[in-house]
């Protein structure tokens, strides 16, 4: 996707935040914002249209190398398809914070957007990459606010408590979007973990790239804007316009 930045010196002396075009798509808001958890505030960026709505609500929680310029990218450009997305910074304070710290930060990252006039609260999705990849897959299952979600390269049989021990509890729609070279999670473990949520009834998507690794969307922080990367993105967001509505 080409993204053409225009800088409106009228609108920016009356907007919290800047506003960026993108060609043929909605004119997008966006900044830092800072989600309050924990009495704690957790340095975080947000994008939404800049007019119209309520719009779906989207929070996104990036890898563990951080919140990389391509996230907040990719953010605008989620933003651009017509959601408020707030990509939540959960190592503010942490780089490998408890998973009941990214609960209670996700509780709270809920309530923020909730407390947003674009936002329709009944239609909020969650998205992850890498370690917010299990986060997703984790956290879905334990939020009914979540109405559906989408795991990058996610690890369904990691941590204390591995996000497949909580597979029964899973209502909400997922799409998992995986590279068959993913050294770090190993497409067999996500084959494994699809049998099981095939075989549990669940509702569930698998998008996979034949030779893509382990955090593919990023290159040196940026985002990819090549055909594989261009079709993933494509991926989700149509994903969360057909479950979110």
């Amino acid at each position: 996707m080409k993204v053409k930045h225009v800088v409106f010196l009228i609108i920016l002396s009356l907007l919290l935040f800047p506003t960026v075009v993108f060609a043929q798509d909605m004119t997008v808001d966006s900044g830092d914002v800072d989600v309050m958890s924990g009495e704690q505030a957790y340095a975080s960026y947000l994008a939404a249209p800049a007019e119209g709505g309520p719009y779906p609500g989207i929070v996104l929680i990036h890898s563990f190398n951080g919140l990389e310029e391509g996230y907040r990218t990719m953010t605008d450009q989620l933003a651009a398809e017509g959601f408020v997305v707030l990509a939540v910074g959960w190592q503010t304070f942490e780089r490998s914070p408890s998973d009941d710290t990214v609960s209670q930060l996700l509780q709270d990252s809920v309530a923020f957007l909730s407390e947003r006039e674009d936002v329709d609260t009944e239609r909020l999705g969650l998205t992850g990459f890498c370690a917010g990849g299990r986060y997703t897959m984790l956290f879905l299952p334990q939020f009914s606010d979540f109405e559906a979600g989408v795991a990058w390269y996610g690890f369904p049989y990691n941590g204390d408590t591995a996000p497949a021990d909580l597979l029964g509890d899973l209502e909400s729609p997922m799409l998992m979007i995986h590279g068959t070279a993913d050294a770090a999670s190993p497409m067999a473990d996500i084959y494994r973990y699809a049998t099981e949520l095939d075989d549990s009834g669940k509702s569930f998507e698998l998008k996979v790239y034949a030779g893509e690794p382990h955090g593919f969307m990023l290159a040196n922080g940026q985002l990819r804007d090549d055909e594989v990367a261009q079709d993933a993105f494509t991926q989700m967001s149509d994903f969360f316009k057909r479950k979110l509505g």
